[in-house]
């Protein structure tokens, strides 16, 4: 097969050719956007799931639906030990200038971007070298006496309110996604929630997507209590069978190739529906094959490979960030866990080890700042990336 014409597309946030199964969620966020557009109230979404599920394929996507109806857009990452400050004042700041042509009055628009400007700069108050250092990109004066105060919550909740009072003026709205949003600062997670939560009670056009790991839920429920009623919650999950062989059969069909249907199992079954995998499977399978139709022996054949690849890019490269004595404990959790990466008791790991919990509490802590395991219920623990255990278990040093 002609590895050129390959139409499979594995990568971080890389867009599939055919971005199948995620009907229900896209319908769901264009009933958000047009119930806003009549002046409804509406809640924020939340968009949660494993590693490999697509989550920010998904966001992504999203963000195409907004900007298609003529919403301002912008889209951060989180990152832990990172102020939002910066960020989201960048985000706002393309929001806003996505829709400024179509607002009459500068001077008000001027206004808005001056208090972007007091929030962007205010984290740097103390900092003289980092302030001069760094400009937000906005030629007007930064404002006085407007999300300016220090405090994180009473500032975005005035910044979020004046972005949301442009696009009210033009009958549009703003949308803010945040991807990796459980590593929001817990300071800058209460400021989110109370902002959302005042501007869902005025009725305002600006909403926040956000995407993360399974645990995201809790760390908002820590946050503010009323969280789970403030967001919209969408859990993202591996491909039910016809849409995996949909996000195979369709782009494969576009240039000329179909699967015979062994082969397709073959793909299902090494894949397990997680679309990351569908994409890797399918890419090594199609440069393999030698013609269409692909069998399932070119399945076989490219299955190893295919492994090999993953286990250097997709789990290698995550392994290879944890400390020995990390792995120590991710270890211990495939053994307990097995190949499917169960949850696993927090004091199973620790008897396995021959441990004290306590002692153990840095390492598993680290861990989930780092993205490798979550708290899946209290006392409980599990990768976030699916069949991490496996590789683990084929993979003992």
């Amino acid at each position: 097969m002609d590895p050129v014409r390959n139409p499979y597309a594995p990568g971080a946030g890389q867009r599939p050719p055919e971005l199948a199964g995620r009907d229900s969620e896209l319908s769901a966020f264009d009933v958000v956007l047009e119930r806003i557009a009549h002046g409804r109230p509406e809640r924020s979404l939340v968009l949660t799931g494993l590693r490999g599920v697509g989550k920010t394929v998904l966001l992504n996507q999203l963000r195409s639906a907004a900007i298609s109806r003529g919403w301002g857009t912008g889209k951060i990452e989180a990152r832990p030990e990172q102020s939002l400050r910066r960020p989201v004042s960048s985000a706002l700041h393309m929001a806003l200038r996505e829709l400024g042509p179509r607002h009459g009055d500068q001077e008000s628009m001027d206004e808005v971007l001056g208090v972007v400007k007091a929030f962007a700069q205010r984290v740097q108050a103390t900092d003289a070298r980092v302030r001069d250092r760094w400009q937000p990109g906005i030629d007007v004066p930064a404002a006085t006496g407007r999300a300016d105060s220090g405090d994180m919550e009473i500032d975005l909740v005035e910044l979020l309110s004046d972005a949301a009072g442009v696009a009210a003026d033009i009958g549009s709205g703003i949308a803010l996604f945040i991807d990796e949003m459980q590593d929001v600062q817990p300071d800058d997670v209460s400021a989110i929630c109370a902002a959302c939560h005042e501007l869902s009670q005025q009725g305002a056009p600006l909403i926040v997507v956000g995407a993360g790991l399974p645990h995201l839920p809790a760390v908002l429920s820590a946050s503010k209590s009323y969280s789970e009623r403030l967001f919209r919650y969408l859990r993202i999950d591996r491909l039910e069978r016809e849409a995996a062989d949909r996000a195979l059969i369709a782009p494969a069909e576009r240039e000329g190739v179909s699967f015979e249907p062994e082969a397709l199992d073959a793909l299902y079954e090494a894949a397990d529906g997680y679309p990351y995998f569908v994409q890797a499977y399918g890419k090594v399978t199609w440069d393999l094959a030698a013609a269409s139709p692909i069998t399932a022996d070119d399945v076989a054949m490219a299955a190893p490979v295919a492994e090999a690849e993953l286990a250097v890019g997709f789990f290698g490269s995550r392994y290879d960030r944890a400390t020995p004595a990390e792995r120590e404990y991710m270890h211990a959790m495939a053994e307990l866990g097995g190949p499917n990466g169960a949850a696993v008791a927090t004091s199973e790991v620790a008897v396995s080890l021959g441990r004290k919990p306590a002692s153990l509490s840095p390492a598993r802590d680290s861990l989930i700042k780092k993205g490798l395991v979550y708290s899946a219920e209290r006392g409980q623990i599990a990768f976030t990336v699916p069949h991490f255990g496996r590789y683990l278990l084929r993979h003992p040093d």
